[in-house]
């Protein structure tokens, strides 16, 4: 359980996972970026007890939100340098991990619901990461084709593969501009 402190008016907030993400990624180094980047890449979700109940009606979506816990991430930074720029850029500008609050969030296609346990592919995420939401995908509200995305727009760069700069691993490289 993660507790983090909050403004003194709202006290603590607390989150308490619902589950673990089963993987085959087990360093940030390696990793796809984005779910776009780790087609066909299968993997699992373990529900804790409690929540299983709450899988009624879930096996009918394609996708489902995965939101979790950035675990491993190092502390924020107010500007890092993402996976596809060589550009510094304001963290709230991109999706890298190290983040305040370090939440992710990968919309994953849903193969099965089998008692406490999903089957998920297109996964992006390390294995043993503790999930903390389960929400569907729904194209009606979650699909913007053609909505603007900042500097991602003029990107060239399409590497789908984590290099290392977030985790400390020492094979990490450096973005050359």
């Amino acid at each position: 359980m993660a507790v983090i402190p909050a403004r003194p008016s709202l006290g603590a907030i607390v989150f308490e996972p619902i589950g673990i993400i089963h993987t085959p990624h087990r360093a940030q180094a390696g990793t796809p970026i984005q779910p776009a980047f780790a087609q066909g890449v299968g993997g699992s979700v373990s529900v804790f007890a409690p929540y299983v109940g709450a899988l009624a009606d879930l096996a009918g979506f394609e996708r489902i939100w995965l939101l979790y816990h950035l675990d491993r991430a190092p502390a924020w930074k107010s500007k890092v340098v993402p996976y596809l720029d060589t550009v510094e850029r304001g963290l709230f500008a991109t999706r890298s991990p190290p983040r305040p609050n370090p939440i992710g969030m990968s919309a994953v296609r849903l193969l099965a619901v089998e008692g406490d346990e999903l089957r998920i592919v297109d996964v992006d995420i390390l294995d043993g990461t503790p999930l903390l939401d389960i929400k569907p995908y729904v194209p009606h509200f979650d699909a913007h084709p053609g909505a603007r995305a900042g500097w991602f727009d003029e990107s060239t760069s399409r590497a789908g593969i984590a290099d290392g700069r977030f985790s400390g691993d020492p094979r990490r490289r450096e973005p050359t501009e």
